[in-house]
């Protein structure tokens, strides 16, 4: 049951000129930069004479450091590569679902609702039978990355498979083709995987969003239950300084998650002056638990030293197809309508400006002029963030 109440959440109307964001929207030369390439291209930057070094401690299976505000990419390192996200995903989550629920709205928790939660799961505490503003279940979310509050609000949503498909489909529709979703939560799941690069467009997309940076954002809270309420903590450790993990100037947020298949990752994202940089850090191979931590502040440290001092090696913006494009998609599937592609082009492995626009028609998404291997990692796992 869904109760309206006779308020609206004024976090949301303030989170934006907290963290002094304003609003992370492209500017009109954001796309100009030629997207990164694609799995197995190792690391990428373009230093200018004078610009510091990239940290050379970074152990990570993947990173991106971006702009945030353009969509610049100013560093890489196998930005393609598809990985486990673990709890990362939950961002996608959000910027899919943000829109379709409003924060003051009051919903009763049913069995129902917390069916499915896998084992080993983090969760926030959400209890059957308890009413629960719509605000708090975000911040259960983001906070203690509870997968408890995910599966009520996939619920309130139109269910956990109707909520996987509308991510997947924005997922394509920020240009975003690494990312497969098989469960809302990030949970293990056979064939779910996401990218560094991927994984900096759903933090970038979040961003633009004031209630998405005020949750992200947000390093303790008050969560109802237990006859009242408890306290919370981000387990963001960049953004609540717990466990001996120093707190990072400026930091924003984003997510961070750990399975025992996905290893750590973070999305991490800070501003100094009028700067705002993006970090994307997966699967560190080196150093202990909290690894992913330094090595997102040694990326952050590096790009705020190297700004102005690096030319861009691609963008997060989708390429936006150019008439001639388009009017070779249309016939294309006018074509395709005729006489069905071969099957065995999917698996191809080119780059080539063809290739690319034939993958993204099919998948009914932005063409990003390149053909990304579809790969699927088979893997299990149990995710206690």
């Amino acid at each position: 049951m869904v109760i309206r109440s006779g308020f609206r959440s004024m976090a949301v109307l303030t989170a934006t000129a907290a963290i002094g964001l304003c609003c992370l929207t492209p500017t009109p030369d954001s796309s100009a930069s030629t997207p990164l390439p694609g799995p197995g291209a190792g690391q990428q930057v373009r230093l200018r004479p004078g610009a510091p070094a990239l940290p050379g401690e970074v152990s990570a299976l993947s990173f991106v450091v971006a702009d945030a505000r353009t969509g610049k990419v100013l560093a890489a390192r196998d930005a393609h590569r598809k990985l486990p996200p673990a709890s990362t995903l939950k961002t996608l989550f959000a910027v899919t679902a943000l829109p379709h629920l409003r924060a003051e709205d009051r919903h009763t928790v049913s069995e129902q609702d917390l069916a499915g939660i896998g084992a080993g799961s983090s969760l926030v505490g959400v209890e059957a039978g308890h009413t629960y503003q719509v605000s708090d279940l975000w911040r259960g979310v983001f906070l203690s990355s509870g997968n408890d509050a995910v599966h009520v609000l996939a619920s309130l949503n139109g269910g956990w498979e109707q909520t996987a498909a509308q991510m997947q489909a924005e997922a394509r529709r920020l240009g975003a083709l690494d990312t497969e979703v098989v469960s809302p939560d990030g949970y293990d799941t056979p064939g779910q995987v996401s990218s560094a690069f991927d994984l900096a467009v759903f933090g970038r997309a979040g961003l633009a969003r004031p209630d998405f940076a005020e949750y992200c954002s947000t390093s303790s809270a008050q969560f109802p239950g237990g006859g009242g309420s408890y306290g919370i903590m981000n387990t963001n450790r960049l953004l609540s300084g717990a466990d001996g993990v120093a707190r990072y100037p400026g930091i924003i947020g984003v997510k961070n998650g750990y399975t025992s298949n996905a290893g750590n990752t973070l999305i991490a994202a800070a501003k100094q002056g009028d700067r705002t940089l993006l970090v994307t850090v997966m699967n560190p191979q080196s150093g202990g638990g909290f690894e992913v931590y330094e090595e997102a502040r040694a990326l952050l440290d590096w790009g705020f030293g190297a700004w102005g001092h690096v030319d861009a090696v691609g963008s997060l913006e989708p390429v936006r197809p150019t008439r001639t494009a388009q009017h070779t998609q249309v016939r294309a599937a006018r074509v395709a309508a005729v006489k069905p592609a071969d099957a065995a082009a999917e698996e191809e492995s080119s780059w080539s400006v063809a290739g690319s626009a034939a993958a993204a028609l099919a998948a009914g998404t932005t063409v990003l002029l390149l053909v990304r291997r579809r790969t699927t990692r088979a893997r299990a796992g149990r995710p206690p963030q």
